[in-house]
């Protein structure tokens, strides 16, 4: 005998049969890799657990007049302490280390007084830094202006001062303290740089090719060295040079300020890395 199927049910089959074979078809074309996020810790460069607080206290800067590199750098480091770092930051009034060089500088070159009581100002000044002598046995000058990175190699004496560092570190409470230099400067380049350009080709279609051109760009370098002194001895105890460039088409007016940011934002991360851990978050594929 010959069982005859009902028109809708032989339909319902039918749906189900090809329904069960895209969801072969979906499981067989499934992802066959996949990404976690991880993040991978990263331990700090300096032990700070003896201290308490950091004092940024201020930086030799030049290279160009449109940009404060002493107060902006300070200003931007602070923030960034008080939300990711376990330490206390100081608020103090930023140093004119220039003016300090200068001051220690000058008091190096004069010759020994008699016994003459100090003033109150030769009192309050700060203890000379051991000075770079010429032929003749005096202190080399300081440069007024900071141009260029071989103005700020004078400088440097200033951080050897463990005098006077011990000094401002029993002011602030022995806190650990971050000074050094930045070189904020203007830049300029030419030659030949790769660009993308957009053609059509005779059937309508759109596509991207790599076309050398020759242009002359401008923009900023940024050379910070920090320098971290224990405020309880005054000795340095590490320091580290970093160096950063952007360049923007030479008819692009960028704004210095921007510019300074711009390239600080590469920066920080190292710094902070410096004095707590941070995390490098990313991905990893793993294959099915």
């Amino acid at each position: 005998m010959t069982v005859r199927q009902h028109p809708k049910n032989a339909r319902r089959l039918v749906l189900a049969a090809i329904g069960a074979a895209c969801a072969a078809t979906l499981v067989a074309c499934g992802p066959t890799s996949y990404e976690i996020p991880i993040e991978t810790p990263i331990q700090p460069k300096l032990d700070v657990s003896a201290f308490q607080r950091v004092l940024i206290a201020g930086f030799v800067s030049g290279g160009t007049e449109d940009v404060d590199g002493n107060q902006e750098t300070v200003r931007l480091l602070r923030s960034q302490l008080r939300t990711k770092s376990s330490l206390r930051v100081i608020d103090a009034d930023v140093m004119q280390l220039q003016e300090i060089a200068q001051e220690q500088n000058k008091a190096a070159s004069e010759p020994a007084g008699g016994d003459a009581p100090p003033t109150d100002r030769e009192s309050s000044a700060p203890p000379p830094a051991p000075a770079a002598a010429s032929a003749s046995g005096q202190p080399l000058p300081l440069p007024q202006r900071i141009r260029e990175e071989k103005d700020l190699e004078p400088y440097e004496r200033l951080f050897a001062n463990t005098t006077y560092w011990k000094r401002i570190g029993e002011e602030y409470q022995n806190p650990l303290i971050v000074t050094g230099t930045v070189l904020f400067m203007p830049n300029t380049r030419s030659g030949f740089v790769n660009r993308d350009v957009e053609q059509v080709d005779q059937y309508g279609r759109r596509h991207v090719v790599p076309v050398r051109t020759y242009m002359e760009r401008k923009g900023f370098i940024l050379k910070p060295k920090f320098v971290f002194i224990d405020g309880r001895t005054g000795a340095t105890i590490y320091s580290e040079t970093h160096r950063e460039e952007v360049l923007y088409p030479a008819q692009q007016n960028m704004p210095a300020l921007s510019s300074y940011f711009e390239l600080m934002d590469r920066l920080v991360p190292d710094f902070l890395s410096a004095l707590s851990s941070q995390k490098i978050r990313g991905t990893r594929v793993l294959l099915k």
